[in-house]
């Protein structure tokens, strides 16, 4: 149930708390995108276009359900997936160097 407020702080307070909720999620996702950068084998496996179509596709399909704006949840889901793929670029990367410099047994 959402809580009617009664002031402007009544909003902020609960705004804040919601973006640290929304923060903690973030920081869950980012936590299995690095744990997804041992799975791949390409930069291209890391961008894979076709997969953030599917996950657009659901967002905006929970957006529907959940009573959200579709065009703010894919411009906020596009955003965020842009950044994690630059992180997981980067992980891929490391993981790669660290492969290529370990001795092979």
């Amino acid at each position: 149930m959402e809580v009617r407020c009664t002031s402007i702080e009544d909003v902020r307070a609960h705004i804040d708390d919601i973006d640290r909720q929304i923060v903690a999620l973030v920081a869950r996702r980012g936590n299995y995108v690095a744990q997804a950068a041992t799975f791949k084998k390409t930069s291209t496996d890391v961008r894979a276009p076709a997969r953030v179509e599917q996950v657009i596709t659901k967002v905006r399909n929970l957006a529907h359900e959940s009573g959200a704006c579709p065009d703010v949840v894919e411009s906020v889901y596009r955003s965020m997936i842009g950044a994690f793929i630059e992180q997981e670029l980067k992980e891929h990367a490391r993981l790669q160097a660290n492969a290529a410099a370990s001795p092979v047994p």
